[in-house]
């Protein structure tokens, strides 16, 4: 059934977390509903989150909580780097990651790669209010492109890599981006002091999806650190992986943080600082437990993970 005819029907958007459990939110109304060449699209506004991209039947961004995840993505692997000036954003049609990576002022340049042009047009007339002008900064750069061969076929070094990415779902567009043979790819993009950060999907709903990204990226960097949030829009704390060639985000103090905010950063964060840095690579121990689980092998192109379904 289309997120439309649900609307219309009912006025409830249901989205699977599982197979066996799911949660409903009432639409207020949809302001677009079609497909692209690669995924289903709805924007819709929620009574409760207000405007939402929502991918494949996944919510991906809300203006209720979006800066949670944005800044919880960026800022970490950023503030980490010690003078991050070429980035490469993955996914992100939104514009909102490159939005937190500007907010950087020691960033020269960004190059943001998305898959699907259609998602990018509809966000851009939609949803203005998480891009905020960034596609029109002279800093940032849109290449529409599979994100995976443009690594390939690109020589170019960064000093960060954000992979903002959507799920891996099986038949969707980017289970080939969490593999073995993908993070090779990235790490031989990076500067020699370089960091990539990835979202890694729920802690909560695919926790063994979550453990086998990070398990995957610490196959191939010799630093990892995973870390989660709580996300309301997705009813989930949300899990985050850093792979890095020299810097370890883990041993940063409150003060250090805070400090590199006010010397590098122009504009406002509404979430991260100091004391959240601290906190959102303190994971509990069964999570911790399943991060040292041998028996979860990481992902390769003909092995790959896949959200459970």
């Amino acid at each position: 059934m289309s997120l439309e005819k649900v609307s219309k029907e009912g006025t409830w958007f249901i989205e699977f977390n599982t197979p066996f459990s799911y949660h409903v939110r009432g639409i207020r109304r949809v302001l677009y509903s079609g497909v692209t060449k690669y995924q289903r699209v709805a924007i819709v506004e929620f009574e409760d989150l207000g405007k939402a991209l929502v991918l494949d039947g996944k919510i991906q961004s809300s203006l209720y909580d979006e800066f949670v995840y944005h800044e919880s993505l960026v800022h970490p692997a950023m503030i980490t780097h010690p003078n991050p000036r070429r980035v490469l954003i993955l996914g992100g049609g939104e514009g909102a990651t490159a939005r937190e990576v500007l907010k950087h002022r020691s960033v020269e340049k960004v190059i943001m790669v998305d898959i699907d042009d259609e998602v990018v047009r509809l966000v851009k007339e939609y949803l203005p209010e998480m891009s905020q002008g960034v596609f029109d900064n002279p800093r940032f750069k849109l290449i529409l492109q599979d994100g995976r061969k443009f690594l390939e076929e690109s020589g170019d070094k960064y000093d960060v890599i954000i992979l903002d990415l959507t799920d891996p779902l099986e038949g969707g567009p980017s289970y080939l981006l969490y593999t073995i043979e993908f993070y090779s790819i990235v790490r031989d993009r990076l500067s020699d002091d370089g960091i990539m950060v990835t979202q890694a999907t729920s802690t909560s709903y695919s926790l063994r999806t979550f453990a086998t990204i990070y398990r995957t990226v610490a196959s191939v960097f010799p630093i990892t650190r995973a870390y989660q949030v709580y996300m309301h829009s997705y009813d989930s704390t949300w899990g985050f992986v850093i792979g890095s060639k020299k810097y370890d985000p883990a041993i940063l103090t409150p003060d250090e943080v805070n400090n590199r905010i006010r010397e590098r950063i122009s504009g406002e964060l509404k979430f991260y600082e100091g004391d959240i840095h601290r906190a959102i690579f303190v994971l509990p121990k069964h999570i911790r437990a399943v991060l040292s689980d041998e028996s979860i092998k990481p992902a390769t192109d003909k092995n790959p993970t896949f959200l459970p379904a």
